[in-house]
């Protein structure tokens, strides 16, 4: 598909096939399609955050939601080495020495009224961010020094961004982080959710196996760990693999294989994996000076509330 935008012929990025469903944790779903609702035509709608831990579901939750208002998705992958042209329209040269102008996945749902999102966008540095700045604010519009133009956005147009909870991310500058509000954060499911979640995605596994994997599931998430869905489908299709290869062997043993081959032997002992982690301070709630040598609500806190009036 091509679109002609003063004078300058763009090619548009393919929008996402497939069907994708959001199984349990209902107020995620909704508080994300408030977030895309439009109250008047004065109003424009919010651009979320949607936080959670790698695996957990961020992208599956806003193409479901997406695919609940029957628009199509475009899902733009962003890394530390994506560039604001990137972003928006790349050229490209042909055979015949013409440059063609391709918009990405983020800027073809700008065009055609689709939802857009920026898949861990917390990996892009400030530049690219800076890029955007327009787009997601009230001005609704991003220009593309490449091409030379700039766009006015589709009033169809909604837009999302995943963020991991992990430390290979940059911190988006507050200009950009005033603009991606509010935050919608994922937390892991419960047992039943989750169980569904794994029949879903894997409806041929065995119960024994599928037991095996909820019942990991389930521990790593009350002891604070990041093990995710992600994680446990990834055990669960090896374990079911090797169980064809070799059907003498026990499920139990296969899904432990499974777990050190994958996730490593420390997750084989979560109890023990998890005290490590609290002795070394990853689970540590961040402090300030002030919390070594006051309470909350001591008024010589320099970070108490009270001081704050």
């Amino acid at each position: 598909m091509k679109v002609t935008i003063d004078n300058v012929e763009l090619i548009l990025s393919h929008p996402l096939k497939g069907d994708v469903e959001w199984i349990g944790q209902s107020e995620s779903i909704r508080q994300l399609l408030a977030c895309w609702l439009v109250l008047s035509d004065e109003d424009f709608p919010l651009v979320p955050r949607i936080i959670g831990h790698p695996g957990i579901g961020k992208t599956t939750l806003a193409i479901a939601a997406a695919l609940s208002r029957g628009q199509d998705v475009y899902v733009m992958q962003c890394t530390s080495d994506t560039r604001p042209e990137d972003l928006l329209v790349t050229p490209v040269l042909s055979e015949q020495g013409k440059i063609s102008y391709h918009a990405s996945p983020l800027l073809s749902a700008v065009l055609t009224g689709s939802v857009g999102i920026l898949d861990e966008g917390n990996r892009m540095s400030e530049k690219s961010w800076a890029s955007l700045a327009g787009l997601f604010d009230n001005r609704r519009t991003v220009e593309s020094v490449v091409a030379g133009i700039t766009i006015k956005a589709h009033k169809e147009f909604r837009a999302a961004v995943t963020m991991n909870e992990d430390s290979s991310t940059f911190e988006i500058p507050d200009y950009i982080m005033s603009r991606l509000q509010p935050g919608i954060q994922i937390p892991f499911p419960d047992r039943e959710d989750e169980l569904k979640i794994l029949k879903y995605n894997i409806p041929f596994s065995s119960e024994e196996v599928l037991d095996l994997c909820i019942d990991f599931l389930q521990k790593a998430h009350s002891l604070d760990l990041p093990y995710s869905i992600r994680d446990g489908l990834n055990v669960m299709r090896y374990s079911l693999k090797l169980s064809q290869a070799d059907k003498k062997v026990q499920s139990e043993k296969i899904f432990r294989q499974a777990i050190s081959q994958i996730l490593g032997e420390e997750a084989l002992d979560l109890e023990n994996l998890s005290t490590k982690r609290k002795l070394s301070g990853e689970n540590l709630p961040s402090m300030n000076l002030g919390d070594f040598f006051f309470t909350d609500d001591d008024q010589l806190n320099p970070d108490s509330d009270e001081n704050d009036l």
